[in-house]
């Protein structure tokens, strides 16, 4: 699964961005969007447009964590948001893997070919049976929504640490390499 997480201020200024890839079930941690060439202006465009309904769902919900709260099906991509009481939001789209399609050549090869191709096709559901309840293919069960929630508490505990700083300006990009790893070593964790 690939993710891009962002933090934003209270007046929508985006203070922290990170791109990355799932380190679970065999994952190499590398983000592979659908839209490899404008995937950095996508992401950044499918955030912005669920500002709107993050905002509607903050007054409707008294929770800091607010689950998979829109989907922008074009690409696949879900987005989930945290909300911290000084108004700030972290935000993460998350996008399932493209499944390979399945096609084959029909009526080609006459038995040995049917046999083989529905060998394939029996193989193909059992092991999507067997991958069904890792967090990459159902982006929106209660597994995932669970590792998500413990992804934004890190950050949310590590950003704490971060804005406390003296050294730190309310409405700053925060450019910390530390908080940065600590970021990326929280997706790896629980992503």
């Amino acid at each position: 699964m690939s993710y891009y997480f962002t933090i934003l201020s209270a007046t929508d200024v985006p203070l922290f961005s990170l791109t990355f890839g799932t380190s679970k079930s065999g994952g190499d941690g590398v983000a592979r969007f659908r839209t490899p060439d404008s995937a950095q202006y996508m992401n950044q465009f499918i955030v912005h447009a669920s500002l709107d309904i993050i905002e509607e769902t903050q007054w409707t919900n008294g929770a800091l964590y607010l689950k998979h709260i829109d989907t922008y099906p074009p690409t696949a991509s879900y987005i989930s948001a945290f909300l911290t009481p000084s108004g700030t939001r972290f935000i993460l789209l998350h996008q399932p893997p493209q499944l390979p399609s399945s096609a084959g050549s029909a009526g080609v090869g006459g038995i040995a070919s049917s046999t083989s191709s529905l060998a394939s096709t029996l193989g193909a559901a059992a092991t999507s049976r067997a991958t069904s309840s890792s967090i990459a293919a159902n982006p929106t069960s209660p597994q995932t929504e669970e590792a998500i929630r413990q992804f934004m508490t890190e950050v949310y505990e590590n950003w704490v640490k971060t804005v406390m700083s003296p050294f730190y300006r309310q409405g700053m990009p925060i450019t910390s390499p530390v908080f940065r790893g600590k970021v990326t070593a929280a997706g790896r964790k629980w992503l």
